[in-house]
């Protein structure tokens, strides 16, 4: 699985203690969502964010890093520019991460990010 990440996990060591087998891709920007500091980083709506691609095979390992299951983050799938696929996207819940962000709407976070992505153009795009 390719990930945009932007975080914690830009960092060989952090991801080293995550899964045992990863490689980086390219550099890369996520356009539509931009970068908002925490607890832990997290994504809010509009601007960029500038991260990098990651190969992994252990999706459950980046899940669970990453509290997926508990909801304090979602995955989401984004477009990638210039192909027919696309990367995961893990977007922390800002008031779980004492983080100033706002996603529009009244429904759980994690249906709020997903709307939100469905309605706009968000993508990622390799340098």
């Amino acid at each position: 699985m390719d990930v945009f990440v932007y975080g914690t996990l830009t960092d060989p060591a952090s991801v080293a203690s995550v899964v045992d087998e990863f490689a980086f891709g390219p550099d890369a920007e996520l356009r539509g969502l931009h970068r908002v500091e925490g607890r832990y980083p997290t994504l809010a709506p509009g601007g960029r964010t500038a991260g990098r691609i990651l190969r992994v095979d252990d999706v459950a390992a980046v899940d669970a890093y990453e509290g997926v299951e508990g909801g304090l983050y979602v995955r989401v799938a984004v477009a990638l520019v210039g192909t027919d696929e696309t990367v995961a996207v893990y977007v922390g819940d800002p008031s779980r991460l004492d983080a100033d962000a706002t996603w529009p709407g009244a429904r759980a976070f994690a249906e709020r990010v997903r709307s939100h992505l469905a309605e706009r153009d968000v993508v990622v795009r390799s340098l």
